[in-house]
């Protein structure tokens, strides 16, 4: 039997999703009846649970716009109870191979022969005894064998307990002529539907099986034709699927509109990238066909790279455009439509709602702020990190802070990147493999590293992204005509097998684009941009001073010489370590802002840590994990006390890093960047967010939804909910909790000291500490020499 869920579970839907009920009119929707398209929910919030399962409709009900629809793929019983499920053979997604080990069948399915396990084998008492699973690897199984199967009937009475809600069900019947030929009509199903049932669609791909409902259905049931792949036959006209797209006026004959493959409407060359849109929209609007595309889901490997992952991103593609916009659009998740219809669309071009708090205010969430948006590297999640490309990018998507990691060259040349490993981010293994080293104070394996190539050597090295690797099984089914299944695991692509493997690239044809910047073109751009400030990064600098490189010196010097110290001066900076004698050195320049960084996970912060954190840095940043706590990719929890702590003693806390790609968002975040976005603001507070996407966070905080007590929209972008998911998890399903973090300590900040200036004043060209002095406290202070910023 299905499992029972809690009071929790209502609690999540409220929470997760917020809607009203008030529906203010929208100017400049292109859309054929000038409303705001529809979210149409395929088998429910199918991106996070089974689809078509009690569970993932009422998740979708929950969690999306009022008039979220409702749909369900019918297959049919032996006994002709209409089952909603979203492929014919039930055994890819439920236990009913198990279940029935000895009932699998063959069958011819549009001309091939199938093998598996159908409905119409089965009677409907025996189907809901069936519990369903997940059948893309890359979403969680933890709500595996908790769902039985549905009839049609069991979703319309979920439909209609949501009192005052607007849901409707759209029904979609793929195989009418496979069914028909088993005895099985779905003219006579459809017909017979109770006048009280809120199906207020059907669909299709056959011609003849629409055609046969036109006239006959309800007035307020409108019929839909689903295009398949072009070079797909339709099985009653024995025409082309493409042939029948430029043939619209003999659709319009029968159907108030068409669902087609998002691909029909913008459609990817092979690399992925998008191509001009096609006049499928424009046409079908001007004969009064409605357009509904299909095929969104958030975790889709093969979204266009021009969405740099951002899901949002492309829905907005089809109906915020100059253009035309479909009238709506089938996903996986609704929530993440629900939120582009109405938090994102008609933004481009707005001012951020909020501004950010001025330089100086104290730490934590005020009224009427917003976090800093801070690059990783520029907007490296769309060009090599630290490249000249990154930084425009970054600056025209609107980041308040942009950082450059400082680098040492062998001859003391300063420049921008992501890590000192030049193996990493370039293709310095091509040229430089002999220079191949081990350096286990910087690394636990080996590299090749700035410090051992002159400047003239790297900058003849070209920049490779680093790419984020998985295995993508697509299997396209020999009975389907449009289902693809995916199955996603994280890892090296060496597996042999049936099935493609392929690289979760980041824009890929600017893999080798952009040049290398010294520290000195970072700061003359960054001081014509249009920007808040900038981050200075520093690592390793005891290692470096060893090796004769003066990386803090190389800073401050440059720093001075861009006039970065002067009151005059309207940029901000930001020095971040996780050395605290690297952070002690900068005080000399009090307009800097010291940031901390905690580069392991706490749960909290003792006093004696805070007080020690505040001797020589007035901000930390931390870990995502350190911010919100993940069991097993679920989120357990916020560490609440922990940000308190640091804003009560005057600390800004900064979170990140954030990523757009799916597989690096917790479960509960229903792969959607911009939920992890809106609960580092709102739940956990940050003063700012480090992210590879700044253009992801920036139309988040452009779009009313930034603003949490508007009371007049129909919904909003809210937090993820800690632990709600794992509440409504089956019992075993998930790992025991790990232990909590530790609590940080005044020892776990006190890195390697900087080594002690010798006495020899020829020797002070690098940093180093003169020693320690005793304070009226009776605490050691350690003073950095600063003689060699006046040379």
């Amino acid at each position: 039997m299905g499992a029972t869920y809690p009071l929790v579970f209502l609690i999540l839907l409220l929470l997760h999703g917020t809607k009203a009920a008030s529906d203010p009119p929208v100017p400049g929707w292109l859309t054929l009846s000038g409303r705001r398209p529809l979210v149409i929910a395929r088998g429910g919030l199918s991106g996070v649970v089974p689809e078509s399962s009690q569970l993932a409709y009422s998740m979708a009900m929950g969690s999306s716009l009022c008039e979220v629809v409702l749909f369900c793929d019918l297959q049919f019983s032996s006994d002709g109870v209409g089952f909603c499920h979203g492929s014919l053979r039930l055994d890819n997604s439920s236990n009913i191979a198990e279940k029935f080990a000895d009932r699998g069948s063959t069958y011819q399915v549009n001309g091939r022969d199938v093998q598996g396990w159908f409905s119409l084998d089965f009677k409907s008492e025996e189907l809901h005894s069936v519990l369903l699973v997940q059948n893309v690897l890359s979403r969680s199984n933890t709500f595996d064998r908790t769902q039985e199967l549905l009839s049609l009937d069991n979703v319309v009475q979920s439909v209609l307990a949501q009192k005052g809600e607007l849901h409707v069900i759209w029904v979609n019947i793929e195989y009418n002529s496979f069914f028909l030929e088993h005895g099985l009509s779905g003219e006579d199903y459809i017909l017979g539907l109770p006048k009280e049932f809120p199906v207020t669609r059907v669909s299709s791909p056959e011609f003849a099986f629409l055609k046969s409902l036109s006239g006959k259905v309800r007035s307020d049931i409108k019929l839909i034709f689903r295009f398949l792949r072009e070079d797909l036959v339709e099985p009653t006209t024995k025409r082309t699927y493409g042939e029948l797209l430029k043939d619209l006026k003999s659709i319009k004959a029968f159907a108030s509109g068409i669902l087609v493959p998002k691909q029909f409407i913008w459609p990817q060359n092979k690399d992925m990238y998008l191509e001009p849109s096609t006049s499928l929209v424009k046409d079908a609007h001007a004969l009064g066909l409605e357009v509904y595309a299909s095929g969104f889901a958030n975790d889709d490997p093969c979204m266009s790279y021009n969405y740099s992952y951002d899901p949002s991103a492309e829905i907005l593609q089809f109906i915020d455009n100059s253009d035309f916009s479909v009238d709506g659009v089938l996903t996986d998740n609704p929530p993440t439509a629900s939120g582009a219809i109405v938090c994102m669309a008609h933004t481009k071009g707005n001012a951020f709602v909020f501004p950010i708090a001025k330089d100086g205010a104290p730490p934590g969430v005020e009224a009427n702020v917003r976090p800093l948006i801070i690059t990783h590297n520029g907007a490296s999640g769309v060009f090599s990190d630290s490249t000249d490309l990154a930084y425009q990018q970054a600056v025209k998507d609107g980041a308040d802070i942009i950082d450059c990691w400082v680098r040492m060259s062998k001859d003391g040349v300063a420049f921008c990147l992501g890590s000192t490993d030049l193996n990493s981010s370039t293709t310095a293994a091509t040229t430089f493999l002999e220079k191949m080293t081990t350096v286990n104070e910087i690394q636990n394996k080996s590299g090749i590293f700035s410090f051992d190539l002159l400047w003239s050597e790297i900058q003849t090295l070209k920049r490779a992204k680093q790419d984020i690797l998985l295995i993508l099984f697509c299997q396209r089914f020999a009975y389907t005509n449009i289902d693809v299944t995916c199955f996603l695991f994280t890892g090296a692509a060496n597996l042999v097998g049936p099935f493609a493997d392929a690289r979760l690239e980041r824009n890929p044809a600017a893999k080798n684009a952009g040049k290398f910047m010294t520290l000195a073109e970072f700061l003359d751009f960054a001081k014509a941009s249009n920007i808040t400030g900038i981050l200075i990064g520093i690592e390793h600098a005891t290692y470096l001073i060893a090796r004769s490189l003066d990386v803090v010196d190389a800073v401050s010097k440059a720093l001075v010489k861009s006039g970065y110290d002067k009151e005059t001066c309207k940029q901000r900076v930001l020095i971040q370590s996780e050395d605290a004698p690297v952070l002690a050195a900068f005080k000399t320049f009090p307009k800097f802002q010291r940031v901390l960084t905690i580069e392991f996970d706490i749960s909290d912060a003792s006093k004696p840590s805070v007080d020690e954190i505040l001797e020589f840095a007035n901000a930390v940043k931390l870990r995502r994990s350190s911010a919100a706590r993940v069991n097993g990719f679920f989120l357990e929890g916020f560490t609440n006390s922990l940000v308190d702590r640091l804003h009560a003693g005057n600390l800004h806390v900064y979170v990140g890093v954030l990523k757009n790609e799916f597989m690096n968002l917790a479960f509960d975040y229903w792969a959607d960047p911009l939920v992890e976005i809106a609960t580092d603001t709102l739940s956990v507070g940050a003063d700012g967010i480090v992210t590879e996407f700044p253009a992801t966070a920036a139309a988040y905080f452009r779009s009313p939804c930034a603003n949490y007590e508007r009371k007049d929209l129909p919904y909003m972008i809210a937090p993820a909910t800690p632990g709600g998911l794992l509440q409504l998890a089956a019992t075993g399903s998930v790992p025991p909790a790990p232990p909590p973090a530790p609590v940080l300590q005044p020892q776990d900040i006190l890195q390697q000291q900087l080594p002690v200036c010798p006495n020899d004043p020829m020797f002070r060209t690098f940093r180093c500490r003169l020693g320690p002095k005793e304070t009226p406290t009776g605490k050691p202070e350690y003073n950095i020499n600063m003689a060699s910023l006046d040379d």
